[in-house]
């Protein structure tokens, strides 16, 4: 199992979310993506993370990438435009949507297989689950936010993959991983 990055600083989240924003804002006004002057090393080590947007309690887009390719702050700023105007669920973000929006990003540790369920730890864990090109993913979060038990995410991670929500029994591949979530304030209007 691959160590996990260090832990981001609060003054790192907080550049982390204004890049994001930053970014959306760009792609919504055709602009080229932004570039951090002088960012944190932490932000320039490779990791995996997905940038969720939220309209009051409902999920607005949400768009990540699995694999560290890129610094953390340019998969964020890559992620975040994608959220808002690429996400397949949703119509792009309008502009005068954007006062209201509430950024959270979640930076993804390495990936672990999962051999046994109670290798899971709810609200810390999230899950991947794979099988042939099908592939769906819940992150830690969600369990907690919608009250779910252990079976019930491991079946919403299948379902979410368009498998039968037992998939993780009969020979889908389950993995785990942990994330740092840093969030915005809700806005206020």
């Amino acid at each position: 199992m691959t160590a996990p990055p260090p832990p981001l600083l609060p003054d790192e989240g907080r550049v982390l979310l204004a890049h994001a924003r930053a970014a959306i804002l760009a792609r919504l006004a055709s602009l080229a993506a932004p570039i951090l002057d002088d960012p944190p090393p932490r932000l320039l080590v490779p990791q995996a993370a997905f940038v969720s947007l939220h309209l009051g309690e409902r999920l607005r887009g949400c768009i990540g990438s699995l694999v560290p390719l890129r610094p953390l702050a340019e998969t964020v700023a890559g992620c975040a435009a994608a959220a808002a105007t690429e996400d397949p669920r949703f119509p792009p973000l309008g502009p005068r949507e954007m006062p209201g929006i509430r950024l959270e990003i979640s930076a993804l540790d390495p990936p672990f297989r999962v051999r046994d369920p109670s290798q899971i730890v709810l609200g810390r864990h999230g899950l991947l689950v794979t099988h042939g090109s099908r592939h769906g993913l819940l992150l830690p979060q969600v369990a907690r936010q919608e009250g779910w038990n252990l079976r019930t995410f491991l079946e919403a991670t299948c379902l979410k993959a368009g498998l039968p929500p037992d998939a993780w029994e009969r020979g889908a591949v389950l993995e785990a991983f942990g994330a740092q979530v840093i969030a915005e304030d809700a806005p206020t209007r």
